[in-house]
This record gives C-alpha cells, structure tokens and sequence, in this order.
C-alpha cells in the first residue's frame, strides 16, 4: 500500500480554520463586504456576490449567490435570476480564456434532497474541469486531491475579474 501524505490538509479535514458563523453563511458573507479578500469574495454588485467555493470540487471553482435569502429559485425576482446568469455567462468566459478550463459544469442543487450542502440560500456553482482532473482516489477513497493551494488560485482569479466581471 501507497500513501498520500498532505498535512497541509489538517486544517480542511478538521475544519479548525472555519469561523463559527451563526445563521446563513451566505447571508454572512454579503452582510459584510469589509471581509470579502478573508471570505474570498472574487465580485459583489447590488444583486449578487461570487465567491471561491471553501470546498472546492475542482482549483478554481466559485458560486454567484444572490444577496436575497431565499431557497427559492422559483421566488428570486426575474432581474436577480437575469444578473446571475449574466454573471455566468462572464465566468464560463474567465474559467476558459483566463484559467484554462477545458470545460465547465454549472449546475444548482435545490434543496437537501437535491445534494445543496446549503440548502437555506440558492447559489449556481461554476466549476472548471480539466481533462484527467478526477482520478481513483475520488471514487475508491471518496477523497478529493486538490492540486494546487487555494489561496494562489483566489489571488488569480482575483487578478482576472475587472476583465471579465467589471466590463460594461
């Protein structure tokens, strides 16, 4: 037997960094714009807010979360729903031309039932995908192996957003 040894992964897997945070998280997260480089929160307008994924399926991967609280898609007002999917349109742009993503997986889990780790606030995921970016330790082992450090790809992505997300 092979093995992994990933220490800088303690933190993660024992979640001793995370903020105890009472409520919503999202709501949180767009209640307190003065925190967005510590939440990393790559843009925020008046509608809604992308932030990096704490538990990322693949580097790179964000949410577009509405600042409304509601786990009703089918309540969000028709001008939100719009500036999402704009949003979408401009982060499938980024993931590709400014990342290298060789495709990407949009998708909403709606509800607990559905798979939505937050279930209580909508958010679209955009995740990046790479040719071989999956491998057997995710299917044998149910463990994810994030190959890079977090924090860089936020900085990256960070640095790309006034091409992409602040163009009229």
């Amino acid at each position: 037997m092979q093995y992994l040894y990933a220490p800088w992964r303690t933190a993660y897997i024992t979640d001793t960094e995370k903020e105890r945070i009472e409520g919503c998280v999202f709501c949180h997260i767009s209640n307190h714009p003065e925190l967005d480089e510590k939440h990393h929160v790559l843009y925020r307008d008046d509608a809604c807010f992308v932030v990096m994924n704490r538990y990322p399926y693949t580097p790179g991967h964000f949410m577009i979360i509405p600042h409304r609280h509601t786990d009703a898609l089918e309540s969000l007002d028709p001008d939100v729903w719009l500036r999402m999917s704009g949003l979408a349109q401009r982060g499938v742009r980024m993931l590709r031309e400014g990342f290298g993503a060789e495709g990407v997986n949009l998708g909403m889990n709606l509800g607990a039932a559905a798979g939505a780790g937050i279930a209580e606030h909508i958010h679209l995921h955009l995740v990046p995908r790479f040719q071989r970016d999956t491998n057997f330790i995710t299917t044998i082992g149910e463990t994810r192996v994030y190959s890079t450090d977090f924090q860089k790809i936020y900085e990256k992505l960070k640095k790309m957003v006034p091409n992409y997300f602040e163009k009229p």
